[in-house]
């Protein structure tokens, strides 16, 4: 029987399973919801792990001792030394050759097929990992309190501060500002306090993040500004991921990303080419070559010591 690598790549809104064999065949691919422990707790968290693990197997007609290796990449891990124990313990009895990571590793691993470069995640949160020359670093990940930059959950605190302006007086109202009450279904405007204050769900609140985009297409200079920053911030994540790995200045270095934000395109896109050509040149953006589910099946094999490559990841690009 052929090699087989299991991926999971944990996030703030799902979770997705992916299972290839060495020759670079999807075998079985399953999805599921959030596995942000501080959201969800750990208990629910390694169900939904051992219940996703379960599900892809069956998906595959696998057994667990069929697999060679599993990486899974979770979101927070490693940012509270007290439960990186806890962290690891989480596939114990689902799988018998496992590690789990961050997050950050899966996008990595897939956006640049685990060559050298830095990946930049824009998802829920937000967070850069890069690799050059046997060097890793990473770069943000603090956290949507006082963190988090260029994320869904920055964004959406942005465009909610935005609307506020808009809302009395402070700034020239634009069209998002009937967006935000058309999605929360605002009968008064201060009614967006309790609509927040009572929805405590990370996932759920980012969400809001969207109505920049459709703002910004809708001609609204303003939430268009708002993206112009997020792409910004999100070129500085990868600049002070660059100075960590200690690139030489003007080095060339590929830059790809993930996460929901850069649905946005160009309106993002734009913004953070230039941003990094400004503040780190030799960087050039790349579009992802796999997404983060299937980096963290790449960095399994990887970690097994039997990196796919060559027919293997054309087989996987389809």
């Amino acid at each position: 029987m052929s090699a087989m690598f299991l991926g999971i790549d944990g996030g703030g809104t799902k979770t997705a399973f992916v299972l290839v064999d060495a020759a670079g065949r999807l075998l079985a691919r399953h999805e599921s919801t959030t596995s942000y422990y501080l959201e969800i707790g750990f208990d629910a968290l390694r169900a939904l792990l051992h219940d996703g693990v379960k599900a892809t197997l069956d998906l595959a007609g696998a057994q667990s001792s069929d697999v060679t290796h599993a990486f899974a990449g979770l979101p927070a891990h490693g940012e509270d030394s007290a439960l990186l124990a806890d962290f690891s313990s989480l596939l114990e009895g689902a799988l018998p050759r496992h590690t789990v990571g961050n997050d950050m590793v899966c996008s990595w691993a897939g956006s640049l097929a685990g060559a050298d470069g830095i990946s930049l995640v824009a998802g829920t949160g937000s967070i850069a990992y890069g690799e050059w020359q046997g060097r890793s670093a990473r770069c943000g990940g603090w956290g949507e309190v006082f963190g988090d930059e260029g994320s869904a959950y920055w964004l959406a605190r942005e465009v909610l501060a935005l609307f506020s302006r808009m809302a009395d007086g402070r700034t020239e109202p634009g069209p998002l500002l009937a967006l935000v009450r058309e999605h929360f279904q605002l009968a008064h405007d201060l009614d967006l306090c309790a609509a927040i204050n009572g929805s405590a769900a990370r996932s759920r609140f980012a969400q809001a993040a969207r109505l920049a985009t459709t703002a910004a297409q809708a001609g609204d200079a303003q939430a268009r500004q708002l993206l112009v920053r997020a792409g910004d911030e999100l070129a500085l994540l990868a600049a002070g991921t660059a100075r960590s790995l200690g690139l030489p200045a003007g080095a060339p270095l590929d830059v790809s990303y993930s996460g929901g934000v850069f649905t946005a395109g160009e309106l993002v896109l734009g913004p953070l080419q230039a941003a990094l050509s400004r503040r780190q040149p030799g960087a050039v953006l790349k579009r992802p070559r796999f997404g983060p589910e299937m980096g963290a099946a790449l960095y399994a094999a990887r970690l097994a010591g039997q990196p796919l490559r060559g027919a293997a990841l054309g087989l996987l690009q389809g």
